[in-house]
């Protein structure tokens, strides 16, 4: 049902078809697998599915949920406008970090990995200034 793509910094989960009552047990695992055994982004790409109900949704929620408790990124991409009326009819959309693609997301992922390494950076020189003084 999902297919798993793992880097370094990022899981992307890739449901595809229809996420329903069938099958959402089977991808609340798959993304509560993902969340628990990284320490860094998980990106639902739902480009290729093609229709979701309340447990389908219910199976993200929790996976939301797990993340938050974690602290971990959990994101969605590539919803297709049937399916992003479903996430704003139920004002979900405002509870996931929603990105209309792939490359939408990795553009914040360089923004953040820029952000720590300038942060590491002012660390070392307060630290250098400190043994200098």
């Amino acid at each position: 049902m999902a297919i798993a793509i793992m880097d370094a910094q990022l899981t992307i989960i890739q449901p595809s078809g229809h996420v329903n009552a069938s099958n959402a047990v089977e991808l609340q695992r798959q993304l509560a697998t993902a969340i628990t055994s990284a320490q860094h982004a998980v990106l639902v790409d739902m480009h290729r599915v093609e229709s979701i109900d309340s447990a389908g949704l219910m199976a993200l929620v929790s996976a939301l949920s797990l993340a938050q408790s974690l602290k971990r990124r959990f994101s969605l991409c590539g919803i297709a406008p049937s399916i992003r009326i479903i996430f704003e009819l139920t004002q979900l959309d405002g509870a996931f970090e929603i990105f209309e693609s792939r490359d939408a997301f990795n553009a914040t992922m360089k923004q953040s990995v820029s952000a720590v390494a300038s942060q590491e950076l002012a660390v070392r020189n307060v630290e250098a200034v400190r043994l200098v003084a």
